[in-house]
Parts: structure tokens; sequence; C-alpha cells
């Protein structure tokens, strides 16, 4: 198809109306993202109130429950008909009856959070049909704001964004945890990977968007809310995010989990997930 064609496409009313809404609900979730950064910088570096969640799920903080709050109020009002999937809102089944619905992690990196590092975000997305539609992930500290619509491209502050161009997996520079690079995890055998780190999933995802690491991986099971948008991000940047095995991710299921997540660009993911099989 030419030019011509996408741009008469997209001007057909259909096409038209559902751009606009992908777009109406990234500028919703960019500036309510700015929002919890605002609430969050309030405690930060603070001595905020902390508990250890049940289940050795980790620490949550006072900041994650005032933004979770706010979150909650803003972005259900603004969208009444969608669901609500959060890391700090109790889960119920009305979410898995609607069409689309927000997956929102209030702080992804609490434990960088505490530790009074810049290192955590916020992290906002919107699925439809299993499929994540607008993302956005905010870095306060840093003042990063991370976004994508699909099929729109993926950006940092503005600017478009892209994923490595590296062409081989052997020593390729991984974001994860150190417990990834376990040999048991690698049965096809360890593709000779280097790893760092950072605290939040989320960010993960995006510094793999960006360019700035060839990949990150989880082998886990991972709760969506921690990957929901930066998969997208990544996959808007050129790259390609998927389970462990190889499949594309599928959002609000019933367990809010995926088998966790491989992201890179795409001439090493095969390389990735070959190691892993």
């Amino acid at each position: 198809m030419t030019g011509g064609g996408i741009y008469r496409g997209l001007c057909h009313p259909y096409w038209f109306h559902r751009w606009q809404l992908l777009v109406n609900d990234l500028e919703l979730i960019t500036q309510a993202a700015r929002a919890a950064g605002d609430i969050a910088m309030g405690f930060f570096q603070k001595d905020p109130e902390i508990w250890d969640k049940s289940d050795n799920a980790g620490p949550v903080t006072e900041a994650d429950l005032a933004v979770d709050k706010m979150l909650s109020a803003e972005l259900r009002a603004a969208r009444p008909g969608y669901g609500w999937l959060s890391e700090e809102t109790e889960d119920g089944a009305e979410r898995l009856h609607k069409d689309q619905v927000f997956i929102v992690d209030p702080i992804d990196g609490t434990r960088a959070f505490i530790a009074g590092t810049e290192h955590w975000s916020h992290s906002i997305a919107v699925a439809k049909a299993g499929q994540i539609q607008a993302a956005a992930v905010y870095l306060p500290v840093l003042d990063m704001m991370f976004c994508a619509c699909l099929d729109g491209g993926a950006f940092l502050n503005g600017a478009p964004i892209s994923v490595s161009p590296r062409a081989e997996t052997r020593g390729a520079d991984i974001l994860s945890a150190k417990s990834n690079f376990d040999p048991a995890f690698w049965p096809g055998g360890f593709p000779d990977l280097k790893r760092s780190f950072r605290s939040s999933l989320a960010y993960r995802l995006c510094l793999v968007a960006n360019g700035a690491f060839d990949g990150m991986l989880t082998l886990r099971p991972t709760w969506e809310w921690d990957v929901a948008a930066g998969s997208l991000i990544v996959n808007e940047a050129g790259g390609l995010s998927t389970d462990q095995t190889g499949a594309v991710p599928l959002f609000n299921s019933g367990a809010a989990q995926l088998n966790g997540m491989v992201a890179s660009n795409r001439d090493i993911h095969s390389g990735l997930l070959a190691g892993l099989t």
C-alpha cells in the first residue's frame, strides 16, 4: 500500500475515531502519571510509612497507596466503562467482563523508592481485548516520560525512540535479576550474556525500548501491572516482547500474571529464547 493509501485508510471515519480514542487515552494516562509523580515526590526521601505485604509479596508504602487512590479516582471517573487492575487495589472479577481495562502499578520499584534512589516509576496501561493499546511509564526523579500507543511509535519526553541495533545474542547486555542467570533456567545453553540491573521492571523495558540495553528478561511468574505498559513501549520502538516461551502476552487474565517476559530487539530475541528451551 502506498503512503497515500495509508493516509486515506486512516482518514476513514472508523479508523480516525479509533485513532482519536487511542490518543485521548494516551493523553489521559500521561497526565495521570505526572500527577502520580507529584504525589510520590511528596513522600520521597521523607521516611514514608512502610508495611510488608502478606505472602512475602514485598513492601508497600503510604506513597504507593496515596498514588493508587488518586489514580483510581481520576482514571475511573474519566473512563467509567473501563475495568481496573492495580497492584494496590483488591482485585475482583468485574474487570474480566470489561472490553477495556486500566492496568496500573502505582509505584514500580518500591524498594528503590524506599532506598531513596531514582529508579522507580509509575506504570499505566490501557488494554483492550487482551492487547495493550496505550502506555505510559514515568520516572519523576529523572523526569523521564516514556509513552506509546498501538501503531503510533514509542517516545521519551516527546522524542521517538528505538531499540538497540545489536545483531548477535552473544555478549548482549541484558537487564535482569541475578536469579534469572541461573543455569537451571537455560536447558538450551546459556548464551554468554552480560547482566545489568534496574529495580523497576517497567523501567527495564523502557531502557530496552530506547536502546540503552539490548534486552531484559524475567523468568518468574510476572504480574501484569509490572510489564503491561513497558511491553507496548518496546514493541512500538521496534522490538519484541513475549513471555518466556515466545508467546504473545495477553493481558487482563484471571490470574493477572504472565509466564515471565523476554524483551529485546528482533534480531537477538530468538537467540534468547533458544537458550530457555
